[in-house]
């Protein structure tokens, strides 16, 4: 696994950078494979007294919902769903979605530090938070989104979940910024170390504020047959150690993937869970991350 690890990994990271914000015209979901909301996301206190309390989903496009190429919908937060709100109804808990397309575990904890997609990119400087609506108003501009977390926690008294998947964009931004995309041991060896250390960090200061249950979810794999999958399962495994340093429990995005991308010649997207020409879950897809929170739950 080591020797195939780099070359890998820059699969891994096109295929799991949670973003496409930067040319959204790249990213087609095809039909757009629609949601309809099931639990609307909201940035205050819940206001139903039948609620078993709040959700607080964090993290970058996957449990935003995200689905590239729909333009027509990015004004119109209600119209991506992600596993949160499915969560969220099957548990009867108000959710708060803080996520952001295009978050990167640093930017995550600094607003100012690069995205690729959500405070800014790369290479064209585009932020989709401060073009479009998110699921949640942030205070200001330059609110982190851990500062929001921390201010949710404070001010709700009644969170009973978290969720964080952080991690993949980190990988498409080393592959933006580095003249080799990222391939170097080194370099992936840093990456891997920095994704755990801010999300080390981020738990950490969850912690502070909150001792009720964490489920930190990880990355799915565009294609189980080659190397892709083996490298996704590496980052993976940082994260997961990460979380269970921190008293979190673990959905496990990659197998609950990997039985029907298998049965499908292992393409995610073969198998329905992908949008097509896009690297975000389908409906189908985000069932089944929801249903691998609902399982670490418990």
């Amino acid at each position: 696994m080591r020797t195939s690890f780099p070359r890998g990994f820059r699969h891994a990271a096109v295929a799991l950078a949670v973003s496409c914000l930067a040319a959204t015209a790249s990213c087609s979901s095809g039909d757009g494979a629609s949601a309809t909301p099931s639990s609307s996301s909201s940035g205050a206190a819940p206001t139903s007294e039948a609620a078993a309390g709040t959700y607080l989903a964090l993290g970058d496009s996957v449990p935003f919902g995200f689905r590239g190429g729909v333009t027509a919908d990015f004004p119109h937060a209600e119209k991506f769903v992600g596993y949160p709100e499915l969560v969220g109804e099957k548990l009867g808990m108000d959710v708060v979605n803080a996520s952001c397309p295009g978050e990167t575990t640093g930017s995550f904890l600094d607003a100012t530090a690069q995205s690729n997609g959500c405070e800014n990119s790369p290479q064209t400087g585009f932020g989709y938070r401060n073009a479009y609506p998110l699921h949640v108003p942030y205070a200001a501009k330059d609110q982190s989104q851990l500062d929001f977390a921390e201010q949710t926690l404070s001010q709700t008294d009644d969170v009973q979940l978290v969720t964080l998947q952080i991690g993949a964009n980190d990988g498409f931004l080393c592959q933006q910024t580095t003249a080799d995309r990222c391939s170097s041991p080194a370099e992936v060896q840093e990456l891997s170390a920095t994704v755990q250390a801010n999300i080390d960090r981020i738990l950490k200061t969850v912690r502070e504020h909150y001792d009720g249950q964490i489920v930190v979810v990880t990355y799915y794999a565009l294609d189980y047959s080659d190397q892709m999958g083996a490298a996704t399962q590496v980052l993976d495994s940082g994260i997961a150690q990460v979380a269970q340093a921190n008293g979190a429990e673990v959905a496990d995005a990659y197998e609950a993937f990997k039985p029907a991308a298998t049965a499908a010649g292992g393409s995610s997207i073969e198998a329905g869970l992908v949008l097509p020409n896009d690297v975000h879950p389908t409906e189908q897809g985000q069932q089944l991350l929801a249903d691998a929170v609902l399982e670490a739950v418990g």
